[in-house]
């Protein structure tokens, strides 16, 4: 990559880049420096003047996810820089961020994570054939021959691809459908928080932003919406230099590029990438050092405009008089003949999917409320109260619940209508259309939670309190059937204006434009700051369509279509009660309703952080757990030199698919395999440990209990024979004779845990590639997960624990002598937590509350490193130091994305 790099990004070609950047945002500048008056302006006469809108039914929540995580869990990443496929533990945040770690343990250790990716701009593709075409599409000239290798290979039919125009690509993939489908949910939910990066919150900086940036497109004559507006303002304004500098760059790039098609291809989004990282930080500093220097200056003009207000608005007024007599009989011509005849045909559009959307947001909420209702019936208890209400409280931000809602809106289609009002995407209206779908299921959900939570204290027993959750439930249906009716409204009406406004502008513009300048001399100088002659323009503009807007919008709420209602049908503070409860105040029902928790370390803290969605299960079918998806999982396992493939080769799939094939037919047992499945697979951090062969049958694991939320059943250590070495941390001691477990065979059967086929134990020959070698011996550690029910070759039934993945065509014991490990079932009378409940354990890491075991005082410690390559692997018996945070281990590296 850095000579590729380096070849064609030379000292003058960065150079350009900068100059280039630099020109784009000094134009920028000028006109962010121009609407920061005027949105200064707007914001001082609103707060003065007050809202006359209608007032919201529903209560609002303030912080609705702090403290917790949406979602966590294990998927395959192929990692560019060696051409492999890795196992890492995903962690979505609060924020939406896309948080990479090498394993669990090491999200759970705090250390510092692999990759961190914004995922603004990006787009959610689940086939390598999408990728493919865009990939195609970006670089024209370039088309692939039938029979060349592709720029990626996919081990699984479940691909899951974040793809952007100018950044870095990510590459994943799941091991089953359902998989890929609630981590697409997942993704998809990031990828739409994100996007909305510019925060309505802020009254001045930005609408100033988002208006500086219309009217720095519209003086390029690029009209219309933009579907790279998306992420924060520094990831927008990077995005609109890069719309002008890419052009230039592949024109001037793509010629020189050698080699094959999928060569040519991954070196220009290698280029793309790197010229992006530059752009994005030299926008940065610039854009900062441009909003505090605004900053600076909105004192002194705050407290002109409070001085001047009235001279201002007459000063305005005057202008938009003259404009007005100018423009508007154009204008009106212009709506006549080419908006009009539209507008009905642009809303029903816009209305069906929309309306759709958040009538399943509706059904969705009484659905989960009433479920609720019913548990409660059937189960009773305040305690159950709490445990489902401290879930339903967060439903609008489980992305794969709310999926069926989202759905609904990606029906959008403006058909002709889209090339006539020249809008190049709708994917703007989809994602607003469904962000408002979720503040408005949150809102309900945080009306209900305050209106039962201040019921509570006069119920008594369990038939006044379902009758109350009923009661609370119609209310709170009503008040969101008129918010919602009054969200949709607002909705159509700014969606009609977004696709019409730039096509009027844009057919008025030649007979227009060039004679805005005279009217220039119509602001006085003092208020030039407040008043712009290009924003009258568009509000005169506007004012033409607008009648029809609001019309068309009206007629659709008077026939009472898709459920809309009239303004006036509901008094406004209809129910002033509830807004004196207050908004924003949080409700923690567990800590008011469950007891007071015991203080608990932070580490463990962090590893059982409340988790929004939880452990993805396949439960339609088995699958077996096949050695290819070992050989990805396990990142710290022993890998083989890999000589036979070739450097230009992505990965290899023909390798992996043959592993897959060879270990479906020899293993009997299918195992589940989902995205939480436990195993003990080496991380890095502990080691691999198998019992002696001398162990007695009776050394049996005995039952123990699921662990606190992680849904793991761990074994405790299996008795010692008389006379059997034991491991401490001062030697090797003999133990004392043992009795045999009363329940060792039952145990063998019926409870099998987690774990990958046994090591071979002290003196086995194993065959590899090479011969046979003779396996290192294994210290056991107490403490570590066991499987029973494995056979030996001396007959005797010992526990194993599970070890590093075997290497790719060693010979593997025949399944009926070692059991494959599959899901574990439980037992009778066991407690498992719901699903809902379990927390997501990483395949490649151990067990939550695992102990580890420490080596002895003084003993050097050489800690399993993941250089990703495939050739170095430590001893068995080594460990070393934990890394100290801030390296990274691998090639890799830690990429931090914007």
């Amino acid at each position: 990559m850095g000579d590729v790099l380096s070849s064609h990004l030379d000292e003058g070609r960065r150079q350009h880049i900068a100059e280039k950047t630099g020109k784009v945002l000094g134009e920028f500048s000028r006109c962010y420096r121009e609407q920061y008056g005027v949105a200064l302006f707007n914001s001082v006469r609103y707060e003065i003047e007050g809202n006359g809108g209608p007032q919201a039914q529903l209560l609002h929540r303030k912080v609705p996810l702090e403290d917790h995580v949406i979602y966590s869990g294990n998927l395959f990443q192929y990692i560019e820089e060696n051409k492999k496929w890795r196992n890492r533990f995903c962690v979505v945040p609060h924020n939406y961020g896309l948080v990479l770690y090498e394993n669990k343990l090491a999200y759970e250790r705090e250390l510092p994570p692999r990759v961190l990716i914004n995922s603004a701009g990006y787009k959610v593709l689940t086939s390598v054939e999408q990728y493919l075409e865009l990939v195609s599409s970006s670089l024209p000239g370039i088309t692939p021959k039938s029979g060349n290798t592709p720029i990626l290979k996919c081990p699984t039919d479940f691909p899951l691809i974040l793809w952007h125009p100018y950044a870095r690509h990510y590459y994943f993939c799941l091991m089953t459908g359902k998989e890929q489908e609630k981590w697409g949910a997942v993704f998809q939910d990031c990828v739409r928080h994100c996007n909305n990066g510019i925060s309505e919150d802020s009254k001045v900086e930005a609408p100033a932003f988002t208006d500086a940036v219309r009217m720095y497109r519209q003086s390029k004559e690029q009209y219309g919406t933009w579907d790279m507006l998306c992420g924060n303002q520094t990831q927008v304004l990077s995005n609109l230099v890069m719309e002008e500098l890419l052009p230039e760059l592949r024109s001037a790039i793509g010629p020189r590029l050698k080699g094959k098609t999928q060569e040519r291809q991954r070196a220009w989004i290698q280029i793309s990438d790197a010229v992006y990282r530059m752009v994005y930080e030299q926008t940065k500093a610039q854009y900062d050092a441009m909003v505090a220097k605004c900053e600076l200056e909105r004192p002194q003009m705050e407290s002109s405009i409070r001085t001047d207000m009235d001279q201002i608005i007459t000063s305005k007024e005057h202008l938009a008089s003259k404009i007005r007599a100018f423009v508007l009989p154009k204008a009106e011509i212009c709506v006549r003949n080419h908006v009009q005849p539209y507008i009905s045909s642009i809303l029903e559009a816009l209305m069906t999917p929309t309306s759709q959307g958040f009538a399943e947001v509706r059904e969705v909420f009484f659905k989960e409320v009433t479920d609720m209702n019913m548990n409660i019936v059937n189960e009773g208890g305040l305690e159950k109260l709490v445990e489902y209400m401290e879930k339903l409280s967060h439903l609008a931000f489980h992305p794969v619940k709310m999926q069926s809602c989202y759905e609904k809106m990606e029906q959008l289609k403006l058909e002709g209508l889209q090339q006539r009002f020249d809008v190049s995407s709708t994917s703007v209206f989809k994602q607003r259309a469904q962000i408002h779908m979720r503040q408005q299921m949150d809102d309900a959900l945080y009306t209900f939670e305050t209106l039962l939570h201040q019921e509570l204290g006069k119920l008594q027993g369990k038939d006044e309190l379902c009758k109350s959750i009923q009661r609370i439930l119609e209310r709170v249906l009503k008040k969101y059937d008129y918010d919602s009716s009054t969200v949709r409204k607002k909705f159509f009406r700014e969606a009609l204006l977004q696709i019409t406004i730039p096509f009027l502008l844009k057919k008025l513009a030649p007979t227009c434009k060039g004679e805005l300048a005279k009217f220039q001399e119509l602001i006085f100088e003092d208020f030039a700051s407040f008043i712009l002659v290009e924003n009258t323009y568009e509000e005169v503009v506007l004012q033409s369509v607008m009648k029809d807007i609001m019309q068309a919008v009206k007629e659709a709420a008077v026939q009472r279509k898709h459920n809309l209602y009239r303004d006036s049908m509901v008094m406004h503070n209809s129910d002033p009660n509830l807004h004196l409860l207050g908004e924003g105040t949080p409700i923690d029902w567990g800590e008011e309703h469950g007891g007071q928790p015991e203080a608990e370390p932070a580490a463990d803290k962090r590893r059982r952080a409340k988790q929004v969605v939880s452990v993805i299960q396949d439960d339609e079918g088995a699958l077996p757990y096949e050695m290819g998806a070992e050989m990805l999982m396990s990142p710290s396992s022993p890998e083989p030199p890999e000589p036979r493939v070739p450097p230009g080769s992505p990965d290899g799939v023909a390798e992996i698919r043959e592993a897959l094939a060879k270990e479906s037919i020899e293993v009997l047992t299918e195992e589940r395999l989902t995205n939480g499945t436990h195993s003990t697979q080496d991380s890095g951090a502990t080691k691999d440990v198998v019992v002696a062969a001398g162990a007695a049958p009776g050394d049996v694991p005995t039952k123990s209990p699921a662990g606190d939320g992680d849904g793991v059943r761990r074994a405790a250590p299996a008795a010692p024979t008389s006379g059997a070495k034991v491991p401490s941390e001062d030697g090797v001691r003999r133990a004392p004779a043992a009795p045999p477990a009363p329940e060792a065979e039952s145990t063998a059967r019926d409870e099998v845990q987690h774990a990958m086929p046994a090591s071979p134990t002290t003196g086995a020959e194993v065959l590899s590639q090479d011969g046979l070698h003779r396996a290192a011996p294994a210290s056991p550690v107490s403490g570590a997960e066991v499987v029973s029910g494995a056979e030996v070759t001396s007959g005797d039934k010992v526990p194993h624990a599970t070890s590093a993945s075997p290497a790719p065509r060693a010979d593997v014991p025949p399944s009926d002598k070692v059991h494959h490990g599959v899901p574990a079932s439980p037992a009778p009378r066991a407690e498992v937590p719901p699903e809902d409940e379990v927390h997501h354990a990483s395949p490649a890491s151990p067990a939550p509350r695992a102990e580890v075991p420490l080596p002895p005082a003084g003993t050097a410690c050489h800690q399993r490193s993941d250089k990703e390559t495939g050739e170095e692997v430590a001893l068995p018996v080594a460990c070393s130091p934990p890394q100290p945070a801030g390296t990274t281990e691998s090639f890799e590296g830690m990429q931090t994305e914007f």
